[in-house]
């Protein structure tokens, strides 16, 4: 039977969009013919913003892109101003920062599984369970940063300030050691065990949502999404920064390019991001009370030498990178430019949807894993 094709918006409130995102989706019956996504309903003049304000006011402004993983916002930011400034990090704020930013990436990761096996219709449940031990992350950056969200913790040149000795009235070494020995495993055994092998997580993702190698890389796409489609890619090996050459651990990379493979790239990323920290918490003991900044405080509002630099991260959405140009000793940047993880992997999305049925858009899109605030920027 032949039909009109029928052209509909999702969005731009639509509850399953994870933010203000809009989808111009055309369709013969339930089947999806083609999708377009707008964006720009969170545009705030971020890069503009940029430029106005000082080197060292940017960086709580970079918490509020991602604003799930502040924490890895804040690195890339400093890594790039760094470069111009020629300051050097002192080890224990190299080390802090490296357990900041894998932490947050497992903060992100649960957060982002949680969201999708809800977009799946496990409503709530799985949530609520990776919901406590993220809990327990925002815990200690709040004890440390003073924050839970939105923590403006880095500085050039090292951190703001040094790990608190206590959280939650327990020994912050003590803290993280049940943290990362004992909480977060078991919360990833049980994810394995209620929902990797579940029938309908299986039956709604397998085959779901696919992106081939050829057209991830041809996107540009980055971080899991990128990897599930079987391209051995991240920044913190192909461009190591701080510590992470001198660390061991794998890049996961799964073949299959599905919602499936996208959702276990993400379980593997966290039990990698485990054995970085297994790695990381012996040198936060031992240098215990050594300099967490390059030279005075003030050191950070001095001004850089003329020039230009890129700094980029493996954020947990992907490579986050910020360009920076400075003409002159001033103290504002003179161009600010963010190339955002969550942006570029929304390019692909109607590749994705192509075939699919209507229900299944709203699955493949929490698998890119976005957040609007970096999308609009």
């Amino acid at each position: 039977m032949k039909t009109d094709k029928l052209t509909v918006n999702m969005g731009p409130q639509h509850p399953s969009t994870h933010g203000v995102f809009r989808m111009v989706v055309t369709l013969d019956g339930e089947t999806v013919v083609d999708l377009k996504p707008v964006m720009g309903y969170l545009h705030r003049n971020h890069e503009k913003i940029g430029e106005r304000n000082t080197f060292i006011q940017n960086i709580p402004y970079t918490d509020r892109l991602d604003y799930l993983s502040s924490m890895s916002n804040n690195h890339g930011y400093v890594l790039a101003i760094e470069k111009l400034l020629g300051s050097e990090v002192p080890e224990r704020a190299e080390w802090i920062r490296l357990l900041m930013v894998e932490l947050t990436r497992i903060c992100n990761h649960l957060w982002a599984l949680g969201f999708l096996l809800n977009d799946l219709g496990a409503l709530q449940t799985p949530m609520l369970y990776f919901y406590l031990e993220r809990e327990l992350i925002l815990d200690f950056f709040e004890a440390a940063a003073g924050s839970r969200l939105l923590c403006n913790y880095m500085r050039f040149g090292g951190v703001a300030y040094d790990l608190p000795d206590y959280v939650r009235d327990q020994e912050t070494i003590s803290f993280l050691e049940e943290l990362i020995y004992e909480h977060i495993p078991a919360i990833l055994d049980q994810g394995d065990g209620l929902m990797t092998n579940n029938e309908i997580v299986r039956a709604r993702s397998i085959g779901v949502g696919v992106l081939s190698r050829e057209d991830a890389i041809g996107y540009s796409a980055a971080g899991p999404v990128l990897r599930a489609s079987g391209v051995n890619y991240d920044v913190r090996r192909a461009e190591p920064y701080s510590y992470y050459e001198s660390l061991d651990f794998d890049i996961p990379v799964r073949y299959n390019g599905d919602i499936y493979d996208r959702y276990l790239i993400r379980m593997d990323e966290m039990r990698q991001s485990l054995r970085i920290l297994e790695q990381v918490l012996p040198h936060i003991k031992v240098t215990k009370g050594a300099p967490i900044i390059d030279g005075k405080p003030q050191y950070a509002i001095r001004m850089p030498s003329a020039g230009e630099a890129y700094g980029r991260v493996e954020n947990p959405k992907g490579e986050l990178g910020y360009y920076v140009t400075t003409r002159r000793r001033e103290s504002n940047p003179d161009r600010y430019h963010v190339r955002a993880p969550s942006f570029i992997n929304l390019t692909p999305l109607g590749k994705m949807c192509e075939g699919h049925k209507v229900a299944d858009v709203v699955a493949i899109l929490g698998s890119i894993d976005i957040v609007l605030g970096e999308v609009d920027r």
